[in-house]
């Protein structure tokens, strides 16, 4: 039965005691308005942003139950279609950022090429759904804990639309709320930031204060022929270019940039510094930052649209965002607190588990009322190390963190808080969890013992650590290959730095062929194909309202099988005509040979497939 199947025969079960009623409810025969229902789960993931659901889905697929909780209808957080934030990350094409972020990006291309947001929703909640090891629960908000000594017990949470009350219990909590709700368990955490000489971070000119980075709300335009003027609400503000009256000095110093609102023409305009809230309390202020932020956006598009000079001619506004989306609020202390000269030296981390590429990018609290520039960014090495260090509790023996609230400074989030960065600490922070639960113990106990084997598993699962590569399968070392094919023994999943670490393989015409002196007995294999890392190739769109379609990477395979030679014959194991994803991991009856072979069926449209690995397993 797949996975779709399996949500619809469940959702029957659900509905069965509804149908099976002959008696209609009242308030004589059932009184109760709320429900209260108990959950058990290895990890319990609270905030479903793509930090949590990395989080979720990578500790899923390694063994562990999970409860994903998320306080919206739709999961993605900043990039879903409530907010609709574009995912950066590193700014090079041979840094960028794959895993489970990558195959939810290309599950977008192949189910939405269109690029509609709210298509791009179901992409994320596809990924989540087809998991069989996670419940997940939408609309749902987590408002308090349950401690038992030091360490968290369960959480409780309220979902609006069912008036159903949750007790969750688990061993691992993961918070991805980027708020950080778990502080409730008492955890240790900083808002704010820090005095620049606590940590001798120069970038930073003030601190030792409340103060963070904005909210910003987005607004995308269509494109027409018809030219109409715009009226914002009576409550919005109405600028003229007397609002816009400042200087504009271009940073003199190398690696420094100055950034300012950008109220000019609107093509690839995507509307960040409609920014606010830095001055406040970007959770406790939601309410009154939201406000302002709408009064912002309409006055800005008023501006532009109706301004004489005609930017604004060709543009309707398309939609607005009604959600803010936060950049800073709440950030845990981990083992170690993620600094501005980490991020500036590389990284170089022991127990590396991920990595960024983003600047240095601190945008002043004042953002949009803030005359000049209102952020300022510092150019940082590609492919920044982060350690596990920073992904857990230096109080709370069993609360892990990814996403905006890891365990970083105020300067150091600036260049992690991005989130293609927040997917690969998601993974992660799940990946770390599943070896606590496989185990038996605690983050800090899997940080101090276990590290390598975390390492190893999210290498295996497409995520490229830095300074260090994936270690090959024992079998695809000890196979002998022909010249043409050695790269792929080399661990390096990518291009990387001018060199093509793959190969070409034309369909049904050459084949990827291992061998081995004396027969040896093979069960599975991975396979990584060329999904076109590029620099924000797989973003969603700045304009919606298009026909113009996105397609697959015409160098992957889209049908391929894998044979082995037993006896005289070629044996086919596994086949696929319709494959779309980057990472293959594919199983099959064991089978005893001395021969193992790819064979490419056929591409999404080029000559020849490109691909990086075949690890025979």
């Amino acid at each position: 039965m797949n996975s779709i199947m399996r949500i619809f025969a469940a959702a029957l079960v659900l509905l069965m005691p509804l149908t099976a009623s002959a008696q209609m409810r009242t308030e004589a025969n059932t009184p109760e308005v709320k429900k209260q229902v108990e959950l058990t789960a290895d990890v319990v993931v609270c905030g479903g942003g793509l930090a949590g659901v990395c989080a979720a889905v990578s500790a899923a697929r390694h063994g562990a139950t999970v409860v994903l909780v998320q306080d919206r209808p739709v999961l993605g957080g900043n990039a879903s279609s409530e907010m609709r934030m574009g995912i950066v990350g590193t700014k090079i094409d041979d840094t960028q950022e794959t895993g489970i972020l990558e195959e939810m990006q290309l599950r977008n291309f192949y189910y939405n090429p269109l690029q509609r947001y709210t298509m791009w929703d179901d992409a994320i909640y596809s990924t989540v759904v087809s998991e069989p090891n996670i419940t997940l629960l939408l609309n749902t908000s987590v408002n308090d804990v349950v401690m038992n000594g030091e360490r968290i017990a369960a959480v409780k949470a309220w979902n609006i639309n069912a008036y159903t009350e949750y007790k969750i219990n688990g061993t691992i909590f993961a918070d991805c709320t980027g708020d950080g709700i778990l502080r409730l368990s008492g955890a240790k955490y900083r808002h704010g930031r820090e005095n620049p000489a606590e940590f001798n971070e120069n970038c930073q000119a003030e601190g030792n204060d409340t103060k963070t980075m904005g909210n910003s709300i987005l607004i995308q335009l269509r494109k027409t022929d018809v030219d109409v003027p715009f009226k914002a609400p009576e409550w919005a503000y109405h600028f003229t270019d007397a609002d816009f009256d400042y200087t504009v000095p271009e940073s003199t110093i190398p690696g420094m940039k100055f950034n300012y609102k950008r109220i000019y023409h609107p093509h690839d305009n995507n509307f960040w510094w409609c920014e606010f809230g830095g001055n406040f309390d970007t959770i406790a202020d939601a309410n009154d930052i939201q406000y302002e932020l709408k009064r912002i956006v309409y006055g800005i598009w008023e501006y532009m649209k109706n301004h004489p000079d005609g930017r604004g001619k060709g543009y309707e506004l398309d939609w607005i965002g009604s959600l803010p989306g936060k950049r800073e609020s709440t950030r845990f202390v981990g083992p170690h607190i993620l600094t501005q000269h980490d991020v500036l030296s590389g990284g170089h981390f022991p127990d590396v588990v991920a990595y960024g590429g983003w600047t240095l990018d601190d945008h002043h609290p004042d953002a949009f009322h803030k005359k000049g520039a209102i952020s300022v960014e510092y150019t940082v090495p590609q492919g920044f190390g982060i350690p596990f260090g920073c992904l857990y509790s230096v109080n709370v023996p069993n609360l892990m963190f990814a996403g905006r609230d890891i365990s970083a400074t105020h300067m150091g989030l600036s260049a992690t808080r991005v989130m293609a960065t927040c997917a690969l600490l998601g993974q992660a922070a799940g990946t770390g969890a599943a070896v606590a639960i496989e185990k038996g113990i605690d983050p800090a106990q899997v940080h101090k013992e276990h590290i390598a084997q975390v390492q190893a598993m999210l290498e295996d699962d497409d995520v490229m650590l830095p300074y260090r590569w994936r270690k090959i399968s024992e079998l695809t070392a000890k196979a002998k290959v022909s010249e043409d094919i050695e790269i792929l023994r080399n661990g390096i999943d990518r291009n990387w730095q001018g060199q093509d670490n793959g190969v070409w393989v034309a369909p049904n015409e050459n084949t990827i062929t291992y061998t081995w002196k004396k027969p040896v007995t093979v069960s599975a294999a991975r396979m990584i194909f060329d999904s076109e890392l590029k620099v924000r190739s797989k973003r969603m769109r700045k304009l919606e309202a298009t026909t113009e379609r996105v397609e697959i990477p015409k160098v992957m395979a889209k049908g391929f099988k894998i044979e082995a030679l037993v006896g005289k014959e070629w044996k086919t194991l596994y086949s696929d005509d319709d494959n779309y994803l980057r990472l293959r991991k594919v199983t099959f009856e064991p089978v005893e040979t001395k021969q193992l072979r790819l064979v490419v069926t056929e591409t999404w449209g080029a000559e020849k497939a490109h691909i990086f690995a075949f690890d025979a397993l």
